[in-house]
């Protein structure tokens, strides 16, 4: 069985391809002499066989990760749950997937037909979590109509599996452990962040602040040629303890929501 840093390293090396600012990000802090800890991993699908959001949380459960919350991202039409590192140093990790079954009826129709695409036994490879799409590619407008009615549902039909998002852990950050600070910064060397419902999502009475970055447009090869279409994004969190000492672990449902359109190049940048 691939060991979980094994894992880790290759879903962090996959994201950060796709992803480059977000590696460039990462350098920044690290040139600082920072040691960045990643607070938790993200990961979108469908609630449809094969690829429903047990089948992605199953490789890290089988791997000593334990359910850690469930959460109804109602306006996105998306289940997650939030499963907890078996020892400390690992990252959490966050899944979601589009209940498709509130969706209209074409973009369920869709969404059908690329998870019939997916070869069986594809899904309980590790690997599958960073072999991009499982499917033939979609054409353009397939993915504008899908996007017209659920960006999540667009993300998931061009990229499929990989990483939606690395997050750093504001509190594990020796510079500053101020999230506005940490935006200013970052704006300051020409990241624009995620400005929808704020640039910070969440509060200290809450128990986590919440920041991302905009998702970096990359080619994506489609079925009637490529076209640059949004892909990962950065996220920033800090974590308050609670009376008894510890960090609070969980997540806030309206602070996915905003962050969720971290890869929605219509929402506000900051």
């Amino acid at each position: 069985m691939t060991d979980i840093r094994t894992m880790l390293d290759r879903l962090w090396d996959d994201y950060a391809r796709l992803n480059p600012r977000a590696k460039a990000v990462h350098d920044l802090l690290t040139a600082r002499g920072e040691r960045v800890v990643n607070d938790h991993i993200a990961f979108r699908t469908f609630d449809l066989s094969p690829i429903a959001l047990p089948a992605i949380a199953a490789h890290f459960t089988a791997r000593g990760y334990t359910h850690g919350g469930d959460y109804d991202i109602a306006e996105k039409h998306a289940t997650a749950v939030h499963l907890e590192p078996p020892e400390e140093g690992l990252p959490k990790v966050f899944v979601s997937e589009l209940r498709t079954g509130e969706c209209s009826p074409a973009l369920r129709a869709v969404a059908l037909g690329l998870a019939g695409q997916v070869p069986d036994g594809a899904v309980a490879d590790p690997a599958f979590l960073w072999s991009g799409v499982p499917w033939a590619p979609v054409s353009h407008a397939t993915y504008e109509a899908l996007k017209a009615e659920s960006e999540y549902a667009s993300w998931v039909a061009a990229f499929g599996y990989h990483a939606n998002h690395f997050t750093v852990a504001i509190h594990a950050l020796a510079f500053t452990q101020d999230i506005r600070a940490l935006n200013a910064f970052l704006k300051a060397h020409g990241y624009a962040l995620n400005g929808s419902g704020g640039e910070v999502k969440g509060t200290p009475a809450q128990m986590l602040e919440q920041s991302s970055t905009m998702a970096e447009e990359v080619p994506v090869a489609f079925a009637d040629g490529v076209r640059n279409v949004p892909a990962c994004y950065y996220e920033f969190a800090k974590r308050y303890p609670g009376p008894d000492g510890r960090l609070f672990p969980g997540f806030i449902e309206t602070s996915a929501t905003r962050l969720f359109e971290s890869t929605d190049v219509t929402r506000p940048a900051g």
